[in-house]
């Protein structure tokens, strides 16, 4: 398998945004006073209410895809950002 392939692009640059992403990032949630331990502690949680809601669970799958969309969108659109400043030129039909 092709390394750009894999990585999405030129292996050090993906890195470097990765890099750089991590530190805004972990700047955002030091601000938020957000540690890992905390986010650990709160996914335990999900998943024990989950299993304790067994398939009541379904009744409420509109609540989390916008609890989680509220995550995974602006991510999206950050590394959708960062691969149109990348300017890779390639071209996808």
């Amino acid at each position: 398998m092709d390394r750009y392939r894999l990585f999405g692009g030129n292996p050090i640059g993906v890195i470097l945004r990765l890099v750089v992403l991590s530190i805004i990032v972990g700047i955002v949630m030091s601000a938020l006073d957000i540690r890992p331990e905390a986010l650990l502690y709160h996914v335990q949680m999900l998943v024990h209410r989950i299993s304790m809601l067994g398939f009541g669970v379904f009744e409420s799958v509109f609540g989390y895809f916008l609890l989680g969309a509220v995550i995974v969108v602006p991510i999206w659109l950050i590394a959708r950002l960062f691969g149109l400043m990348g300017g890779r030129g390639e071209r996808r039909d």
